[in-house]
């Protein structure tokens, strides 16, 4: 059994970041309180506090590998609530302008699709096996608590049926989704906020839910339809869900929003690049109401670059990164991240104050962990004219490379798959800097370049 670390953790949020860094913390403290002000479903349920939660939704493998790190097993619980197993590279058809589709291969790994409330339903019944794990709802954390001089975290305030109290921790993980609780608690205690790189896509997406007819193809379980972005910003991805539905998810960016009419959305789809989504649902049962959303910027903050940082205080997920939702990366990012959060504990338990180095050595991790779901995203968001924010170096050497990788996982098995580990988060995005991998880019490129 581990050595513990202290008497209690304090975990704000159960979503994913919430509930997967819940079980990181839980083997080091005597008890982990995870405080929820929504009311959190004893099924597989669409949630408020979830807004986002009604769309599509993709756990990477990547993600999915560190689950079951977290939660061993974690699979059988996929299967039970239902999660339908996706073969990476043949199940899910992918049309990119030039590949319509990308040559559907097995590539040798599985991923799953199902609901946000399904994955994050299997994960929370998980952790009601953590005996000293206690989930309490509709529990409003309204900030955090620091000793005067501002150098360590204490507690938090919270409300409770309209009731105030304070709730003493050791450790107190920010994991409430914007963070803004752990921003409020720097500039109270006249501590800089970090740094922010943000990159503005002003997406707007609009989700159906339809039942899978009898006469679907038979040649995909899904659709990922990319727009040509010199041309539509429209795209749309068709994902299976647990009992033998479609969720389809269609979207646009800088104004070119979707309606949330039934009648409106099924116009839209059928203005997509491709017809494979539309076809597909046109004579479908849809089974809800058209759900809207909003994604206004993706934001990094750059924890990592802080000279200081109050000791017991830990953001987590979106607290620190928010990704674009269109590439399906915060998920598998969060679950990643609560992997090394447990790693750390476990290195720094038997120091005479484990906390004190945790936030700069989570920080560290956490920027490498993002670096290449940040990276894959930033590169086609710019793609668009109208993405706001500042373009990565060298960025059209970074659009051609990609074109040309493209070009050659197209006839290359093996880099299809080398691709698709990295897009999935299995590996780093290091592994496109291999001298021979370069060499064979980069005559696709010459090659192309006299045509």
């Amino acid at each position: 059994m581990a050595r513990r670390i202290g008497s209690q953790a304090v975990v704000i949020g159960a979503g994913m970041a919430g509930l997967t860094a819940a079980r990181a913390v839980a083997d080091y403290f005597d008890r982990v309180l995870v405080l929820e002000r929504d009311t959190l479903p004893g099924q597989p349920r669409d949630r408020a506090g979830v807004p986002q939660g009604k769309h599509v939704h993709a756990l990477l493998a990547g993600g999915q590998r560190a689950l079951c790190e977290l939660f061993p097993g974690f699979n059988q619980d996929l299967d039970r609530v239902g999660a339908v197993p996706l073969r990476v590279g043949l199940d899910v058809r992918m049309e990119r302008p030039g590949y319509d589709p990308f040559p559907q291969r097995d590539l040798g790994f599985r991923s799953y699709a199902m609901s946000r409330s399904a994955v994050e339903f299997a994960v929370r019944e998980r952790l009601r096996g953590c005996m000293n794990v206690v989930l309490e709802q509709q529990c409003r954390v309204v900030e955090l608590v620091a000793r005067p001089a501002g150098d360590r975290v204490t507690g938090v305030r919270v409300t409770v049926n309209g009731q105030a109290d304070l709730v003493d921790a050791d450790l107190v993980v920010d994991a409430s989704g914007r963070g803004n609780l752990t921003l409020n608690l720097l500039q109270s205690v006249g501590r800089p906020r970090p740094e922010e790189t943000t990159i503005g896509v002003d997406l707007a997406y609009a989700t159906g839910i339809f039942r899978i007819p009898d006469d679907a193809p038979a040649d995909w379980k899904g659709v990922f339809t990319f727009p040509n972005p010199l041309e539509s910003s429209r795209g749309a991805l068709l994902l299976p869900l647990e009992g033998a539905r479609w969720i389809v998810t269609v979207g646009g960016r800088h104004g070119d929003d979707p309606p949330g009419d039934p009648d409106g959305f099924m116009t839209y789809a059928r203005a997509l690049r491709t017809p494979t989504i539309c076809k597909a649902i046109w004579h479908a049962e849809r089974l809800d109401d058209i759900a809207r959303y909003r994604f206004p910027e993706s934001v990094y903050r750059h924890y990592e670059r802080l000279e200081r940082f109050p000791l017991g205080l830990l953001p987590v997920g979106d607290a620190v990164c928010r990704f674009n939702p269109v590439y399906g990366q915060g998920m598998s990012v969060a679950a990643q991240e609560a992997v090394a959060v447990k790693r750390l504990l476990g290195e720094l338990v038997g120091e005479p104050d484990p906390l004190e180095r945790l936030a700069p050595a989570f920080f560290a991790e956490a920027a490498t962990l993002i670096e290449a779901p940040w990276a894959g995203a930033a590169i086609p968001d710019f793609v668009h004219p109208a993405t706001r924010g500042k373009r990565p170096d060298n960025f059209e050497a970074f659009i051609k490379f990609g074109a040309a990788l493209n070009k050659l996982a197209s006839h290359d098995p093996e880099i299809h798959k080398l691709t698709a580990e990295v897009q999935n988060l299995l590996r780093a995005r290091s592994a496109y800097q291999d001298p021979e991998l370069v060499q064979r880019v980069l005559g696709v490129m010459e090659g192309d370049s006299r045509r």
